[in-house]
Order: C-alpha cells, then sequence, then structure tokens
C-alpha cells in the first residue's frame, strides 16, 4: 500500500515537471530531482532496473540542465559592460547647440550628455541582460543528430546485453530502448533542443505499453498525459525557437 503511495506522489510530482518544462521554467529541475528520487524506489521494487538507473542519471543531468539552464550560453559581448562604461565617462555625447556657442553649448550639451548618457545605460542593461539570459531554445543539427544516434545504439545493446545476461529483467528489450532514448531526450533538454520533445512522445507511449504489463496503472496513466502534453510542448517550445535557418 505505501509503495502505490509513493508512486501516486512520483506521478503528481511527473506531471508537475512536464508542466514546468513545456512552460521553460527553472524549478522543473529540483522537481525533476525530487520526482527521480521517487521514481528511483517504484522502479527498483517494480524490477525495472534499466529504468531505476535512469532515474539516477535523471538526477545528475537535473543538476547539469539547472546550471545549463542558469548560465545561458556562458558568452558575453567581449567588454560590453566596459565599452559602455568607457563611452560614458571619457566620450560624452555634445548636442548640436555646443558647437554653436560656448555658453549656450556648454549648458545645452550637458542636457544631452545626461540624457545620452542615461539611454546608453538602459541600452547596455538591456544588452548584458539578453548576454546573459537563459539558455535559448535551439534546432537540432546535424552532425549533433549522427552523434546522438550512435550514442543511443551503443546505449541499447549495452543495456540490452546487461539486462539479459546480468538481471532478472521480464522485458530487457523494451526496458533498454526506453532507457536509452530516455537518456538522449534528457541530455536534449537540459540543452534546450526543440526536437527532444519527439523522442519524449516516443518515450511515454512504448513506457505506457510497458508499464501497465507491470501493473503500475498510476504510473501508466501518467505516461499517457506525458505523451499528450509532449505535443503541447512542441507547439509552445516552437514558438520561442528564434528565427535562424535550419542545419
Amino acid at each position: 500500500m505505501s509503495n502505490n503511495y509513493i508512486e501516486v506522489f512520483g506521478a503528481i510530482t511527473g506531471i508537475i515537471y512536464v508542466v514546468l518544462e513545456i512552460r521553460q521554467t527553472i524549478w522543473l529541475w529540483p522537481v525533476g530531482i525530487l520526482t527521480s528520487a521517487v521514481y528511483i524506489w517504484v522502479f527498483f521494487t517494480g524490477k525495472i532496473y534499466a529504468d531505476m538507473s535512469l532515474q539516477v542519471y535523471y538526477l545528475v543531468i537535473s543538476i547539469l540542465g539547472w546550471y545549463w539552464w542558469v548560465r545561458g550560453t556562458g558568452r558575453r559581448a567581449q567588454g560590453s559592460g566596459q565599452i559602455s562604461d568607457v563611452q560614458l565617462n571619457d566620450t560624452p555625447f555634445r548636442g548640436k547647440g555646443a558647437k554653436e556657442s560656448e555658453g549656450e553649448g556648454n549648458a545645452q550639451g550637458s542636457w544631452w550628455n545626461e540624457d545620452d548618457r542615461e539611454l546608453r545605460v538602459q541600452s547596455t542593461e538591456q544588452k548584458e541582460e539578453k548576454e546573459k539570459g537563459e539558455l535559448h531554445v535551439t534546432r537540432l543539427k546535424l552532425r549533433t543528430g549522427i552523434i546522438l544516434s550512435l550514442v543511443f545504439v551503443l546505449l541499447y545493446i549495452s543495456l540490452w546485453l546487461i539486462l539479459t545476461r546480468m538481471t532478472d529483467s521480464p522485458v530487457p528489450v523494451r526496458d533498454a530502448f526506453i532507457t536509452s532514448l530516455s537518456i538522449i531526450a534528457t541530455w536534449m533538454l537540459a540543452r534546450k533542443i526543440y526536437e527532444h520533445w519527439y523522442l519524449w512522445i516516443v518515450v511515454n507511449f512504448v513506457s505506457a505499453v510497458l508499464f501497465m504489463t507491470r501493473g503500475l496503472y498510476p504510473t501508466v496513466i501518467l505516461y499517457l498525459v506525458y505523451g499528450i502534453m509532449s505535443f503541447a510542448g512542441l507547439k509552445e517550445w516552437k514558438k520561442t525557437i528564434p528565427h535562424q535557418p535550419d542545419i
């Protein structure tokens, strides 16, 4: 009975996690850490060992994802703030009136200098905020896609062999497939790659079938909800993709 309560709790936190993921809210990572901790126990008791190991991976990637999303691209325009300060302090703007007469120019130039300083400070702050902003959604590049495909194949073969030869897992093929694809999808999420939603659609519906065979019915409902919400994620994330050529 206690396992059922834990499973229901994990299902609820999992749904919250996907909602936060769709909204690109950084709080999805601490929620993900909590959910993973719960499901380590759920999958251990259900003898779904690869998925249990996957939750440990989720804990690690959630910490990395949290860092990457906060840090953003990690790049700033070189000396953006410093250059602006130099421009403001050493090369002040002077209005046209400064050239017409010295007395009038000093007064008017001072006014324009103040106004221009304020405008440039605002521009600099906006630029720095943009540079330091959270990670942007991007499309999957061909080279990255090829590498991830190779990693998936290697993971799948390795997990399938391990589950077949070293555990009593009753579903080694599907378990290895779900686990391998989830590892790739989670890494793509941490890097905010749009196409990770397509992987989740596959993972969620295959998982629902697997968990039904193991009698984990609250988890079946959870993964069906995940699958439906993945389509919403595709739609919402597409709106936030910066204009860039497809590669």
